[in-house]
């Protein structure tokens, strides 16, 4: 029996069916959150493997909590902590996992949650969780949110937005962290997109505005992308540390990340601290050439081409495969209008680059 056969229908009317597709690594990659192409450097894999070759087990074994937490998470906590200024943190399973645990965490009874309106699906999910109050507020929209927390008669205030919005591929506001401050909210920051790609060391948002790390801001990211392992993390006070341990139900109730991808992220993290300043300059190309190509001006490497139709944007990702490069064509609901989701990610020649952007010129 067919349950869901009509719904799957109507998906497939509105050109938003979905269905997995496995990967061609033929294709020259401009679609994954590879952004600096460390899913392909066998060195830090040959290191991390190494390393776990004189550990005694291979995996690790139970919740963080019970016996899962092992001198390789810690050193790794150490040094995510020493490179982003915080004073403690948490590797945790996923990123979707991370805001989960966040969320549903920090915001008890009597609290308000104030999230910007293309906060990632996770953290909406986390939202509906349990009755949470939570108020979404216009992208970006400074005046709306100090309104929205000048009126807020809730016990505690939280505010949560992204570094670098995943499908807009724009910057948080810099007055978010003024904001947060001076109304003393806690301050959620999903850096999944921005920790790798920006700042002074290219360790996101906070070291590319230059802010203060204060014990009211939580820093979120991931493993999956920049850092080209799996996995997230959570750098925030010790106080925050500590209550999401006892609170954090992904944190409580998960085996704690494998031994492997911890190892793995942490010589990615070591590599980017060692090669800033020519991954800089890659980036920098990279926008450059997508100013150049497309007349488009990035934050990130993220790089959002709205066609607004579903089925088109799909013709122009087969048209794109057949021509040896992989895109994003990403559609409703994930975004408003459908969109090529380009990626510059420095796993893929700026040669390339420009020619993809070529191509999806001739679309426009």
């Amino acid at each position: 029996m067919n349950f869901y056969e009509r719904e799957l229908r109507a998906l497939k009317r509105a050109g938003r069916y979905r269905r997995r597709e496995i990967v061609d690594n033929t294709l020259h990659d401009f679609a994954s959150n590879d952004y600096l192409g460390l899913s392909h450097h066998k060195e830090l894999h040959r290191l991390a493997s190494k390393e776990l070759e004189t550990y005694p087990l291979n995996n690790s074994k139970a919740s963080m909590l019970v016996n899962g937490y092992h001198q390789i998470h810690k050193d790794f906590e150490d040094a995510l902590c020493r490179a982003n200024g915080f004073e403690a943190g948490v590797v945790l399973g996923s990123g979707f996992n991370a805001n989960i645990a966040l969320i549903e965490a920090l915001v008890r009874k009597g609290d308000r949650l104030f999230m910007d309106e293309l906060y990632h699906a996770s953290g909406v999910l986390a939202s509906q969780l349990h009755g949470i109050d939570v108020t979404f507020f216009k992208h970006n929209d400074m005046q709306e949110l100090q309104k929205l927390l000048q009126s807020s008669k809730a016990k505690r205030n939280i505010i949560a937005v992204e570094g670098i919005y995943s499908m807009d591929g724009d910057l948080c506001s810099k007055e978010v962290f003024t904001i947060a401050n001076e109304s003393e909210a806690l301050l959620i920051v999903d850096e999944a997109h921005s920790s790798g790609v920006v700042g002074k060391n290219l360790m996101g948002v906070y070291e590319h505005y230059g802010i203060a790390i204060a014990p009211n801001h939580i820093k979120m990211g991931t493993l999956g992308k920049a850092y080209g392992s799996f996995g997230a993390f959570i750098l925030a006070s010790e106080h925050i540390v500590d209550y999401l341990l006892n609170r954090a139900k992904p944190i409580i109730y998960a085996t704690s990340l494998s031994l492997y991808d911890t190892l793995l992220a942490h010589q990615s993290l070591k590599y980017i601290l060692e090669n800033t300043l020519s991954l800089k300059q890659e980036i920098a190309i990279r926008k450059e050439i997508i100013f150049q190509e497309l007349d488009l001006e990035t934050d990130g490497l993220i790089v959002p081409i709205v066609i607004g139709d579903n089925k088109r944007v799909i013709d122009i990702k087969k048209r794109l495969d057949d021509l040896g490069y992989g895109v994003g064509a990403i559609r409703q609901p994930t975004v408003a209008s459908a969109i090529i989701r380009l990626i510059a990610r420095l796993g893929e020649s700026s040669d390339d680059l420009r020619l993809v952007c070529r191509e999806i010129a001739k679309e426009l």
